[in-house]
């Protein structure tokens, strides 16, 4: 009877082991899946913040040069 009795543990404990595997398995897919969609994410991001740094700068030298044919049309006043 004892020999039942470890034979059913033992059965309980690998199907309590095979439970955890399959839900560390549903995780890892989950955080794989969330980590390709935060990847791009990111590589959106990027690009856009490349694009409004390029815009930024187009606007100040833009902004410069108007402030410089301000002066220099007081100054021939």
């Amino acid at each position: 009877m004892s020999n039942q009795s470890n034979s059913k543990n033992a059965d309980v404990d690998l199907e309590h082991l095979e439970l955890q595997v399959e839900e560390l398995i549903r995780t890892l897919t989950q955080l794989r899946n969330e980590n390709v969609t935060l990847r791009s994410r990111q590589e959106d991001l990027m690009t856009e913040r490349a694009s409004l740094i390029d815009k930024t700068e187009q606007a100040k030298s833009r902004l410069e040069a108007m402030i410089s044919r301000l002066k220099s049309l007081e100054n021939k006043q």
